[in-house]
């Protein structure tokens, strides 16, 4: 079997569902990508110590507000995935506690790129919660998880390249880029193409934009859990998504 990639993407807000632009694009990537036996995603919208699991089969998060009704009516009914559960559980070194959640399923972060990338909801899914934001730890937690990348499981960590919510001044999806959201965008893109993983880790005093880019920065560590995974983890990675939404940045990253 071929090692699969590992991926760091956007998530976007329900709405990215029916963006035919933004959605396009994750479906073109996945279908260029082997497929998977299996998905591990760790989303930015659950931060919890110890590394916590999703159960299989639990019931969808549903953990944003405002939107349309019909996006708390959807449904992302995965296969079991107790399989993988224990297989990452027993991959953590001895001492380190993993918390198998007896109800949790799938929060947006992971169910809303994943309806679009794979629709028919055919894959096993295991969301890991985001046990801290330390980038060296991070790192250390995707190199332990990389072997999984040899038994066919796709590596994922959702997030958003930036996410200053609360200086946005619009909410539209083609709202212009804010200064600060462009200039931490394209210090990411140069550190991403030069493979300089300790840029991209010095990112509170090194990257423009701050602290307007991440007022807090659940949205961009999981860059980390995706580049501990990789092969090498200072190999330029392949920028598969660019451009921003809702002002955002929406650039996206694959590592071999």
């Amino acid at each position: 079997m071929n090692r699969m990639p590992a991926l760091f993407i956007g998530h976007g807000a329900p709405p990215l569902l029916d963006d035919p632009i933004w959605s396009g694009e994750l479906k073109q990537w996945a279908a260029a990508l082997p497929r998977p036996t299996a998905i591990l995603i760790v989303s930015a919208h659950w931060e919890s110590a110890p590394i916590s699991l999703t159960a299989s089969g639990a019931e969808l998060v549903y953990d944003f507000g405002g939107f349309a009704p019909k996006y708390y009516n959807m449904r992302y009914d995965t296969p079991d995935s107790t399989a993988l559960s224990a297989r990452i559980a027993a991959m953590m070194p001895a001492g380190v506690p993993v918390h198998q959640h007896r109800s949790r399923g799938l929060d947006h972060g992971a169910w809303v790129p994943l309806k679009i990338m794979y629709p028919d909801a055919d894959i096993p899914v295991v969301q890991m919660s985001l046990p801290t934001h330390d980038p060296a730890t991070l790192m250390s937690l995707g190199e332990r998880l990389r072997p999984l990348r040899d038994e066919g499981v796709l590596i994922i960590g959702s997030g958003f390249l930036t996410h200053g919510l609360p200086f946005l001044k619009e909410f539209r999806i083609e709202a212009a880029a804010p200064g600060w959201s462009k200039d931490f965008d394209a210090w990411a893109a140069e550190a991403m193409r030069r493979g300089d993983v300790d840029e991209l880790a010095q990112y509170r005093t090194k990257a423009p934009g701050m602290p307007y880019a991440h007022p807090t920065v659940e949205h961009y560590t999981p860059l980390f859990v995706t580049l501990g995974a990789a092969t090498k983890a200072d190999d330029p990675g392949d920028q598969r998504i660019d451009g921003f939404w809702m002002g955002l940045s929406k650039r996206s990253l694959q590592v071999a």
